[in-house]
């Protein structure tokens, strides 16, 4: 009771005040009642009484709302930041959506600028407002509306906000400080010009900001905004020069923060210089001796980073200004600055440099630090595309001739001095091979003067593990050069080969990389070597990992691929039939996952052999790489048949398949009845996506008109698609769509090929309905690979009902006919009279909710295609989807407008710009909404059903 009777003694004056304010009574009377109220306010006794007001239902709408103010003016000015930013982003939203709300800056300024803390508020809001408009979601306008309150918000507002910020900054040098100050108008640099901002005062209070250690990054940031709003530099020419004289005045900055070892500062005034140069990188190509200071600075910030924190902020800036010096146009730029580019070749080079162990143990040269040690070797990768930028400008020959110089320079000081587990200053001597390594895509093959004495320099690298990874590596990079130069390939050879007997995984994977780029490119050389080649590959196959195991594979069968074709077989016999026999050995051991996946891998050996062996033999011989496949068939079909259940190898032995088929064509014909065969009950017995896969590869091959297959054959093979069709039809009847996400993905990708390869066979069959019907359930799927190849299959498929469909020129019944058969357009037609509204809901449902952002061309042109085959029944299928939104979702006036609009268009027979009609609608729609929490209501997909 005595609660209540206290709850009610102070709220008796507050709601007499309240009455006094809405009633007819003199002024006198109000300003008093304003009075106490404001000083309610502020008071502290304020925080509890507005609290019990809110939460009594027995007051008045108008105490609760004096109440709920009262407490957002205490929290808005005084609170936390990040309840200040939240309550901004509420207010931003209100002012948004309510255009009834004139005066949005002055009220808000109104009710928080009596404190310095309200003019933070003040600031907060004004960075926000311009984020929301510009960026939020959920805002419940049509694109119109939206236009219209944008222009209210922000393009009026602008003299009037850049007044209000000069004069702030004007008032006192801690606003001039202030770091929100700064935030506000690199938000406002959206609406206010550039050249405004740079011809206000507030420019010289923004360099001077740089010095104040509370508002540099702010300051930093706003300067990279204006410098990215002058990217126009014929049109801001006058901004630009006013600009870049205050920015060279910071040079000294740069200096400053090396001999204070402050990398805070040297980030940000490398972020300075690299942004402006990036902005105004055309300016500096066509004015190289007037801009040439700022690259030159930017060198120094390169040069002056000891610790690599801030050199990878330049990266951009030299790759764009690459890109102009490379053109004709700009050769003398190019010469101007050539210079300073060959110093930052030798910068990067240097900065390549591992670390040298505080502690002096080699084994932990980051002291610990393992994410420091991934950033460092991600980095290097960086400025080893920098080396590439530096090869373009300069020339591939003038670099690598810096590495050698460094290499040699290292060999003449120290090489006398390495021992087997200790090479002096070895980072010296690393950096450089690195370097060679990376700029290896850069080098002509035909190159002379310098790689002739960098190679025989790389076959001397000691034994160090980091020095033979590097050098091991470095040689892959140049085998079409070593082709050119067979005298140095033995030497290479063995050094590489000595690799896989090192201690550390790191060389051998380095020579497994490197054997295969060698193996690739000099396969005529390596030739006659396969005695040779098939003694090393057996003794060190087995104990190298999986990805090794398959980069050796393939440079060993690059090199059966040149053997002449009367040896082709028994040499790939060799080679293969170990590895089959490793094959069936451990499939009849393998019990647990890891035993699988040994499978997989050596299965994936002959994947590598199938694809890489591919000799040219006439139609009237047999080629002997399918005269082997022929003879393995029988196991691959058994391990497939026995692993149901093991991915890993189910899409080995698939993979083996389709590449029988890509790598040999039509001369796998021999074998196509035991592989189809295989291929279905495969994925019958495992229902895996693989098996579609490889029955693609089939279908592509074997289609009518494709040489050297007759009809019968073409006929059998379709026949093999609809027998596969009929079994996903099946399990998709059986599953949620969720559940089997890579078999749709897979099936509606071998259906789209179907449509275009047999058309008339896929669209005139019975299963055609059901396909459709199936991709409308596939079309719920959340995930993007699946969607584009369901849309895709979609797209084609109608397509078909044109006279002239784009893809009629794949292929068709016969060879490429210049119309489309009636029968197969009035089957198109028939299928989408049946499920057109189906169609156009679930399409215009994944437009407006669900699909994700790659989806929505292939989803729009779907529905132009079923405008153009039926324009009047698709805007009927339109007006019905749209019945089915959730109440409340979209207001009755706009979608009579949509539809109006829409029905326009058919009338004046302009279906082409329903597209975009219906793209601005989604669009707008999926913006100001989002899916029901309890699903889609109405527009929820029904469940497959397939009765085959």
């Amino acid at each position: 009771m005595a609660s209540n009777t206290a709850h009610s003694g102070t709220l008796g004056p507050i709601l007499s005040a309240l009455a006094t304010m809405q009633s007819n009574v003199a002024s006198k009377d109000k300003a008093q009642a304003h009075e106490f109220l404001e000083k309610f306010q502020k008071s502290q006794e304020a925080w509890n009484t507005t609290g019990s007001i809110l939460q009594d239902s027995s007051t008045s709408v108008e105490a609760r709302l004096f109440a709920a103010t009262t407490l957002k003016g205490k929290i808005y000015v005084n609170g936390p930041r990040p309840i200040r930013t939240q309550l901004c982003i509420c207010i931003a939203s209100l002012a948004i959506q309510m255009p009834t709300w004139r005066n949005v800056l002055q009220m808000v300024g109104s009710a928080v600028s009596n404190s310095p803390q309200g003019l933070d508020s003040l600031l907060d809001f004004l960075r926000i407002l311009p984020e929301e408009v510009t960026e939020g979601r959920k805002i419940n306008l049509t694109e119109e509306q939206l236009t219209n309150r944008t222009k209210e918000l922000l393009e009026d507002n602008s003299k009037q906000v850049l007044s209000l910020l000069v004069s702030y900054a004007q008032a006192s040098g801690t606003n001039a400080a202030n770091p929100r100050l700064y935030e506000c108008i690199a938000s406002w640099l959206r609406e206010i010009p550039a050249v405004d901002v740079v011809n206000s005062p507030l420019l010289d209070l923004m360099f001077g900001a740089i010095s104040s250690d509370s508002s540099f990054d702010a300051a930093i940031d706003c300067l990279c905004t204006i410098f990215k709003d002058t990217r126009d530099v014929d049109e801001n020419k006058t901004v630009i020069q006013e600009l870049y004289p205050r920015l060279l005045r910071l040079r000294s900055k740069v200096a400053e923060a090396s001999g204070i070892e402050d990398n805070d500062l040297l980030k940000g005034m490398t972020r300075l210089f690299a942004e402006a140069g990036e902005a105004w990188v055309v300016l500096i190509a066509r004015e190289p001796n007037s801009f040439r200071s700022l690259v030159d600075v930017i060198l120094e910030c390169c040069a002056y980073d000891k610790d690599r924190e801030a050199i990878s902020i330049t990266f951009i800036f030299w790759y764009d200004l690459k890109q102009y010096l490379t053109l004709e146009k700009y050769m003398p730029a190019r010469a101007a600055l050539a210079d300073l580019y060959s110093r930052l070749v030798d910068i990067m080079i240097n900065h390549l440099q591992f670390p040298s162990p505080e502690g002096g143990d080699e084994a932990d040269l980051f002291d610990g630090d393992r994410e420091q040690e991934d950033k460092f070797r991600e980095f290097r990768h960086m400025m080893g595309d920098v080396l590439k930028d530096c090869c373009e400008v300069l020339s591939p020959t003038e670099c690598l001739n810096k590495t050698y110089h460094k290499i040699r320079a290292w060999a003449q000081t120290y090489a006398g001095q390495a021992q087997a587990n200790s090479v002096p200053h070895w980072q010296e001597l690393e950096a450089p091979i690195f370097a060679v390594r990376a700029m290896g895509r850069m080098i002509n093959p035909e190159e002379t003067s310098v790689l002739g004495e960098v190679i025989p320099l790389l076959t001397q690298v000691p034994d160090h593990d980091k020095l033979k990874f590097q050098a091991i590596m470095a040689l892959g990079r140049y085998t079409e050069w070593t082709a050119e130069h067979p005298e140095t390939l033995e030497v290479q050879l063995n050094y590489v080969i000595s690799g896989f007997q090192h201690p550390s995984p790191e060389v051998v994977q380095a020579s497994a990389l490197a054997f295969q780029y060698l193996g690739t490119d000099c396969r005529k050389l390596l030739g006659g070597q396969i005695p040779v080649m098939h003694q090393f590959y057996e003794s060190i196959i087995d104990k190298l990992k999986p990805n090794s195991q398959e980069e050796v594979t393939e440079g060993v069968a690059a090199v059966v691929s040149v053997q002449p074709l009367d040896k082709l077989y028994d040499t790939m016999k060799m080679f293969c039939d170990p590895v089959m026999r490793r094959i069936v050995s451990l499939a009849e051991q393998a019990k647990d996952e890891k035993s699988e996946n040994v499978v997989a891998d050596y299965l994936g050996l002959i994947v590598t052999f199938i694809k890489n062996v591919q000799p040219y033999v006439s139609p009237n011989e047999e080629n002997p790489a399918v005269k082997y496949c022929k003879e393995i068939l029988p196991a691959l079909s058994s391990i497939s048949k026995h692993f149901t259940r093991s991915i890993p190898i189910l899409e080995r032995v698939c993979r083996c398949w389709r590449y029988m088929i890509i790598s040999y064509r039509t001369a796998t014909v021999p074998l196509i009845g035991e592989l189809a065969n295989s291929i279905a009950e495969g994925f019958q017995a495992s229902r895996q996506g693989c098996f579609l896969w490889a029955t693609d590869a089939v279908i592509r091959e074997y289609s009518y008109g494709a040489e050297y297959v007759d009809q019968d054959t073409s006929d059998s093979v379709f026949q093999f698609f609809g027998q596969q069709a009929t079994v996903f039809l099946r399990i998709l009847n059986e599953l949620n769509p969720n559940e089997a996400p890579d078999v749709i993905e897979d099936f509606f990708r071998l259906a789209t090929d179907a449509v275009r390869f047999y058309p008339r066979k896929t669209i005139t069959s019975p299963l055609a309905a059901p396909m459709v019907q199936a991709s409308l359930t596939a079309l719920t799927l959340p995930l993007v690979d699946p969607l584009l190849a369901t849309l895709q299959f979609l797209r084609d498929y109608l397509d078909f009902g044109f006279e002239h469909p784009p893809i009629s020129e794949f292929t068709s019944d016969g060879g490429p006919p210049p119309k489309t058969s009636t029968e197969v357009r009035s089957a198109v037609r028939q299928v989408l009279q049946q499920l057109g509204q189906q169609i156009v809901q679930q399409t215009m449902t994944g437009l407006m909710y669900t699909f994700p952002e790659d989806c929505y061309g292939d989803a729009s042109a779907i529905l132009l295609t079923i405008f153009s085959l039926a324009p009047e029944a698709a805007a009927q299928w339109v007006a019905s989807t749209l019945q089915l939104l959730p109440p409340g979702s979209l207001k009755p006036e706009e979608a009579n407008k949509l539809m109006t609009s829409i029905n326009e268009k058919v009338r004046q027979d302009e279906v082409r710009k329903v597209r975009a009609i219906l793209q601005d609608f989604t669009n707008s729609y999926r913006r100001r909404n989002v899916a029901p929490r309890e699903g889609l209501g109405r527009l929820e997909a029904t469940r497959f059903r397939f009765a085959g």
